[in-house]
This record gives structure tokens, sequence and C-alpha cells, in this order.
């Protein structure tokens, strides 16, 4: 792996089941995971679903300028998060297996475990800033 970075910002430094979306939001949005936390459950509130659905994240993403891509099927056990980050040097990322999402940036994954051998299916990349 060219970098692993520990990334925890839950205020009680909690590693609770499901809050993998809220950290990787925190931190490729640069924002508290308070912030974060509370975005999701208004747009979770807004769509009528859970703030941990993989629509509310989709939702909320696009809205802050991401777009997703799904990463090519030619072998679909072995492109890792390591793998994404070694050829995503540059941009940041929310890289998602379907049950787990991190983020990559500037070629560095941020979890608050080492996810690097987790299989990446779908990316939300960075496309442009609207503020």
């Amino acid at each position: 792996m060219s970098c692993y970075q520990f990334y925890q910002p839950n205020p009680q430094h909690k590693n609770g089941k499901g809050d993998c979306t809220v950290r990787a939001l925190s931190k490729a949005l640069s924002m508290s995971w308070d912030a974060a936390y509370i975005d999701l459950v208004m747009q979770g509130y807004l769509l009528k679903d859970m703030p941990s659905s993989n629509e509310v994240m989709n939702s909320y993403l696009r809205s802050k300028g991401f777009s997703r891509h799904a990463i090519p099927d030619e072998c679909p056990d072995c492109y890792s998060f390591e793998d994404f980050a070694n050829d995503h040097p540059e941009g940041t990322y929310i890289v998602g297996t379907g049950t787990h999402v991190a983020c990559i940036c500037q070629g560095c994954l941020y979890d608050s475990w080492n996810s690097s051998d987790c299989t990446a299916i779908y990316y939300y990349e960075k496309e442009y800033d609207l503020w």
C-alpha cells in the first residue's frame, strides 16, 4: 500500500457498525463526523430512507459534486482498495465494496482499520466544487 492513514473522526471514538459512510464523507468533504452524520440523516429524511442506504449516500454525494462509476468486472475479486489507491494518486474518492466504503484522497486510504484488501466494486469521484 502506498499509503494507509488511520482515520476515526467520531468524537466518542466509537467504531460502530455502519458509520463507515459517515467517516468517509467526513474525510472526503473536510467536515466533522457530526456534520456528516447530520447531513446524511437529513438526506435520509428527505428521501424517506435510512441514512446508511446506498440511495441516500448516492443522492448526497451527487449533490456535493461527486459522480459514481462502476469498476469493470474483468477481475471481480482481485481489484482491492490498495490497487485503487495506487492507480489514483491524485483526487478525492469514496470507494465501496457494497457493504463498506472508505475515502481515498491523494492516493492514501483513510479508514478506521486497514481495509486495503477489500475488493472495490464502485467509486465516487469528486468532479467539481459547488462552494
